[in-house]
């Protein structure tokens, strides 16, 4: 008589190897491909089986041919490279959206904001579209993505550069951190904004020579009501669905199937649930509240690891400083360079006192919600995991799998005990090519922004740790990102910390499966073994064999949720 055994061997030689116990019909067979599945149990494949949306087989044509019925469809792949769909470890949806449909001031190679008198055209010829008309009426003049680091004059377009366009409409530029603006007077009067405005605390209203007149330039908290009291409301009447839209059509042509709308509104939130219930989301979307924006953040019944039509919340999300490119980050050693009229001692600022922040860490802690925290600075990162080891049991917090953003100067030190409490520190390693000459010159100096968004040193330590893009302050890019953590080339060409530089098949974990971690869904995402969904990308060449310097030659040529495709280049 066979054993159990002995027949279990049996079965797997005759389905080949693929994971599946029983052979069902496919809906659909992708093959001759090159597949890299992020499986360590088998890191490459030619062909995957799909049923339902889910991953049935993975193998050779020959190991899967069982998968094959008369109503399966073979898709040939043409020989390409087919990986796990990308997974967004922090962007914002609806403004990637925003930012799609207002005047892009991005600098090259993004866009052609490279000096005042540029930003000025375009938003000029933005005011005069059928774009203007729909986004606000009309009534504002918005722009997304001036970056004064890149500006040939190197400062920020003061209310009297921006008079220039209008006198009489509201003129609001989104710097491309998001976390400052520029604005015109007309902008200052609609936010009621005067000389007697005092600056907030965790912000600042730059001021004219005289030490009183606003310039224009509003910083932090200062900026937020100007976006989201006066401009938002505005410009997103009737739009919201529409900025969704956009949102998720340019993360799909990125290669992105899990996508993240951080920092969300209660607006944000109950848009897209409507959209959820009326079957518009294509790519799964997870949310994560501002816990200072609502009256009640733990109250939603959007919230847990279930998606409702491709729509969750997986948490909060919290500010604990600025941008260090804005140098409006909370360091621990003062900037290079100060901004304009402050001290050599000027380290930036906290958003938020400990006696704001810390009890609402706690009641994340004890209600099981997952914690995103913004964090630049490493004083900023000093106070989330202070917040955090006072939250409550070490092991409550692990569970929820903590997740620094950016963590862009963290420590050493830092690290070791970000890696004991179990945080996940993702990354913002295009700030490698988007400022890294900026932050060694001007924000941070050459020893500390060599170590800016330290990957090796995470890898080190053993830790799992994602990389993102955090658009609209970047484009959503997945080839930008994959290029950063391997080259860490700047704009200039200058390698911003060689020891930092990570493999091509550890940037592609933070893309795919350790951002599948970050979540929780690692048991269906983030790698092409059965039983997961059918997310997948498919790209022009192949990044683990191709050389290096060549990475961002590399196209998205077709995007696949559940086994449906939901972008094809042309």
């Amino acid at each position: 008589m066979i054993s159990l055994g002995a027949r279990f061997f049996i079965l797997c030689l005759v389905v080949g190897f693929s994971t599946n116990l029983t052979a069902q019909e496919a809906d659909q067979i992708l093959h001759n491909a090159n597949i890299i599945t992020m499986d360590e149990k088998r890191p490459s494949a030619k062909s995957v089986a799909v049923r339902d949306g889910k991953i049935i087989a993975v193998g050779t044509l020959e190991e899967i041919a069982a998968q094959k019925g008369s109503k399966t469809k073979m898709v040939d792949v043409g020989g390409r490279t087919l990986l796990p769909g990308f997974i967004d470890s922090h962007g914002h949806l609806i403004y990637i959206g925003l930012q799609r449909s207002v005047a892009n001031l991005l600098p090259p190679p993004d866009g052609k904001g490279e000096n005042i008198a540029s930003l000025r055209e375009l938003l000029l010829q933005w005011s005069n579209s059928e774009g203007a008309k729909r986004v606000g009426g009309n009534r504002i003049i918005l722009g997304f993505g001036y970056d004064d680091a890149q500006l040939r004059e190197r400062r920020h377009p003061t209310r009297h550069d921006l008079d220039l366009v209008s006198k009489d409409k509201p003129v609001v530029l989104i710097h491309q951190s998001g976390h400052l603006g520029a604005v015109n007077t007309a902008a200052l009067k609609m936010a009621k904004i005067t000389e007697n405005t005092p600056n907030p605390s965790g912000g600042v209203i730059r001021r004219e020579a005289d030490g009183k007149t606003p310039n224009g330039v509003l910083e932090e908290t200062a900026w937020v009501p100007m976006l989201f009291n006066h401009v938002i409301p505005v410009v997103s009447q009737g739009n919201l669905r529409f900025f969704i839209e956009q949102g998720l059509e340019s993360s799909a042509s990125f290669g992105y199937t899990t996508v993240q709308d951080g920092r969300a509104t209660p607006g944000n939130l109950e848009v897209l649930g409507e959209a959820a219930a009326a079957g518009l989301l294509k790519l799964d979307v997870v949310s994560y509240l501002d816990p200072f924006m609502s009256k009640s953040p733990f109250d939603t019944k959007w919230h847990g690891q279930k998606y409702k039509g491709h729509f969750r919340v997986g948490g909060i999300k919290v500010n604990l400083d600025g941008s260090p490119q804005g140098k409006t980050a909370w360091l621990t050693q003062p900037y290079k360079v100060p901004p304009p009229g402050l001290g050599k001692d000027y380290r930036g600022y906290p958003t938020f006192r400990d006696s704001q922040l810390f009890p609402v860490i706690r009641e994340a802690v004890e209600k099981k919600w997952q914690i995103l925290a913004h964090c630049n600075g490493d004083a900023a990162s000093d106070q989330y995991i202070a917040a955090l080891k006072q939250a409550g049991d070490p092991e409550k917090v692990q569970a929820i799998r903590p997740v620094m953003i950016h963590a862009q100067t963290v420590r050493e030190d830092q690290l070791d005990e970000m890696a004991k409490m179990g945080i996940i520190p993702s990354f913002f390693n295009m700030h490698t090519y988007y400022w890294g000459d900026w932050h060694r010159d001007e924000v941070l100096g050459r020893e500390r922004a060599y170590r800016i968004s330290p990957s090796a040193s995470a890898i080190r330590r053993g830790m799992k740790w994602t990389s993102h893009h955090d658009a609209p302050v970047a484009l959503p890019d997945s080839i930008r990102i994959l290029s950063s953590c391997v080259t860490r080339k700047s704009r200039t060409g200058d390698v911003i910390g060689p020891d930092q530089r990570v493999s091509v098949a550890d940037a592609l974990k933070a893309l795919t499966i350790h951002a599948a971690y970050q979540y929780g869904e690692e048991s269906t995402k983030g790698s092409i073994e059965a039983g997961k969904l059918a997310d997948f990308v498919i790209l022009s060449d192949n990044p683990l064999t191709m050389n290096q310097d060549r990475l961002m030659d590399l196209k998205v040529l077709q995007t696949i949720k559940e086994g449906n495709t939901v972008f094809t280049s042309k």
